[in-house]
This record gives structure tokens, C-alpha cells and sequence, in this order.
């Protein structure tokens, strides 16, 4: 299995991925249920954290606090912390690509 940082490497730099498709919901104290979201556009890789680009400026999320990630609606990696409940917390995210939505 993947580690959440490899994930996003392979997203990131195979050119058979698109990260714009990318979703990260990692911890974030003191936001709404302590988490917040982040998508690919809005986010930089480096050695030991990601940058996400909000609208209150830049945060640096240690990888360790990545809770789903989601590449085109589907769940591909779960931090064992929340396993298991990856599609309740992307939400609407997991419903995007059904027909209808």
C-alpha cells in the first residue's frame, strides 16, 4: 500500500494523472469537525508536508494529517485513523461521477 506522500507523488508527476482531479481532506484544528478540504490546484508538494493555498494565505499540512484522499470521486487511499469511513467524510465528492449528480 501506498503511503499517502507516494500517492500524491504519483498523482503529481505521471503524466497519466491529472492532479486538478485531486481531493485531500486532512486535519485541521479548530475548522469546522477539525477537518478541512483541499483541492489539487490549490495544493504543492515538498519532502515532509504539503502546502495548501487558502484564501487566509499558505498552510503546511504534515502528511501524517491526510485523512482521504480522492482522485476523481473515488476514495484511493484512507488514513487507518478514519478507515473505513473515507466516502462519508469526501461526501458529495465519492457521489460526483454517479449519473444524475
Amino acid at each position: 500500500m501506498l503511503t499517502s506522500h507516494l500517492l500524491l507523488q504519483q498523482y503529481w508527476h505521471d503524466g497519466r494523472h491529472d492532479p486538478r482531479e485531486v481531493r485531500i481532506w486532512y486535519t485541521d484544528r479548530g475548522a469546522p469537525e477539525d477537518r478541512s478540504v483541499a483541492a489539487g490546484p490549490d495544493i504543492s508538494l515538498e519532502p515532509y508536508y504539503l502546502v495548501v493555498r487558502t484564501p487566509a494565505g499558505e498552510k503546511e499540512i504534515p502528511y501524517h494529517r491526510i485523512l482521504v484522499i480522492t482522485c476523481r470521486g473515488a476514495v484511493v487511499f484512507e488514513n487507518r485513523k478514519v478507515a473505513g469511513l473515507g466516502e462519508i467524510i469526501a461526501g458529495s465528492d465519492c457521489d460526483s461521477d454517479q449519473p444524475g449528480n
